[in-house]
């Protein structure tokens, strides 16, 4: 079975973590094809959706190839996991995270890095590494940014579960449903996105990312001149025509050109 499964229907593009007799654990040929999976993103889809096989959503690195290897061995694993984590957030389309069960380590790092998670009431999350000898320190770079200091170092330093509820009150996650309505609660925020023009969507991610670890007024910097350009596009032209004359937008064609 090949580490990643994709398939497109309509706007939403879907890829899958299928590796489920390792528990979708992150090794270097999986990242590898996750990494292919999201660089060859349709770009007529307007959202991707990141889901996982089996009873785990993924459980971090592969212990099993991590040993007795050389340092150039870690600089690439970790360098690649990276790369890939930063890919999510550069993609123009919206990631949203499909939880269903356990993401512990740079699982949990995968799932903080998307732009939206829903989660299962059944999952839960942790950063491990410390119980090991191996402090999550590439997990804690999104974490953090997520759910804030106290938080994260309470995850880091004790390596104690999360459960789905408490992640969501800490913002690790936007949503927690039963197991079986876990489709649909993803399917809502779907349904929200596209609704709106995919080229602004992508516009404003981008603009998200920019801005947001800068400084209030340095923030501003970056968002000014993007919105006054955003005013200026067809879409917006025609998004505010449509509120003013009370009808539904007619979204200008949208392809190649994101």
């Amino acid at each position: 079975m090949a580490g990643i499964l994709t398939s497109t229907t309509g706007p939403v593009h879907r890829i899958e973590l299928a590796r489920p007799e390792r528990r979708n654990a992150l090794s270097l040929g999986l990242m590898a094809e996750l990494s292919d999976a999201l660089a060859a993103v349709p770009t007529e889809a307007e959202v991707v959706v990141l889901s996982a096989r089996g009873p785990v959503f993924s459980a971090g690195h592969d212990m099993g190839e991590m040993i007795d290897r050389d340092a150039g061995f870690y600089d690439r694993l970790f360098g690649l996991c990276t790369d890939m984590m930063l890919a999510i957030q550069r993609l123009p389309q919206p990631v949203i995270a499909r939880v269903h069960g356990p993401a512990t380590a740079a699982g949990c790092q995968l799932v903080a890095s998307c732009d939206l998670a829903v989660a299962a009431d059944t999952a839960w999350f942790a950063t491990p590494g410390v119980k090991i000898g191996l402090f999550c320190t590439t997990p804690m770079v999104p974490i953090i940014r997520a759910v804030g200091r106290k938080r994260a170092l309470e995850m880091l330093l004790t390596g104690r579960p999360v459960d789905a509820a408490t992640a969501a009150s800490w913002g690790l996650v936007n949503r927690v449903v039963p197991a079986d309505e876990l489709d649909a609660a993803v399917g809502d925020f779907v349904d929200a996105i596209v609704a709106s023009s995919a080229r602004v969507v992508g516009l404003g991610k981008e603009a998200f990312y920019r801005q947001v670890d800068l400084d209030l007024g340095a923030a501003y910097e970056i968002a000014e001149p993007i919105m006054a350009a955003n005013a200026a596009l067809a879409d917006a032209q025609e998004g505010m025509t449509a509120f003013l004359e009370k009808r539904p937008p007619r979204w200008p064609e949208f392809g190649s050109d994101r």
